[in-house]
């Protein structure tokens, strides 16, 4: 009975503090875009370098590993075409990723986290990566589970606003 009683005020406590998580507020350069995503302008300013340079280093801060890059404007290039600047930037925490997918194997699709640099016709840079406040309702991710799923969201965007915003 003891057991039972510690477990429940353990669980409890653990479904409180995943609930008052806060959610990290993207950056006002956001904005929803097709296909589930959302895209960030990068601020004037602020070059694709630059903003590269800000998320790296804010994914560091976060503890959350860059665990993949695809210059994939330069494959276009030395296959003699043509492209805008396109890089994808894919970053993870593999204890996370184990637990999601352990959870539903159909988060292995999303994995791991990406945010696009794309530059427009014009040579202005943009962020962009999935709505992840629409994916998590659609998980409907258990208890133990959305606190984990909070953290990376909250990371996600915090990194990707770091690159908008050019914070070093």
């Amino acid at each position: 009975m003891k057991k039972l009683l510690l477990s429940s005020l353990f669980l409890l406590g653990f479904s409180l503090n995943t609930q008052a998580m806060e959610m990290f507020e993207l950056s006002e350069q956001c904005e929803p875009e097709a296909m589930n995503m959302i895209k960030c302008k990068v601020i004037d300013g602020v070059s694709s370098d630059d903003a590269i340079d800000s998320m790296k280093l804010r994914a560091n801060f976060l503890n959350f590993k860059l665990v993949g890059h695809m210059p994939l404007s330069e494959q276009v290039v030395s296959m003699g075409g043509k492209s805008n600047r396109m890089e994808i930037f894919q970053f993870c925490d593999a204890m996370i990723a184990a637990e999601m997918v352990r959870y539903s194997m159909a988060f292995a699709g999303y994995l791991p986290c990406r945010i696009s640099l794309v530059e427009d016709d014009e040579g202005n840079p943009w962020l962009v990566t999935l709505n992840m406040d629409a994916t998590m309702m659609d998980a409907s991710l258990p208890a133990e589970l959305q606190g984990l799923g909070m953290k990376v969201r909250n990371n996600i965007y915090s990194i990707m606003t770091a690159g908008a915003e050019g914070d070093l």
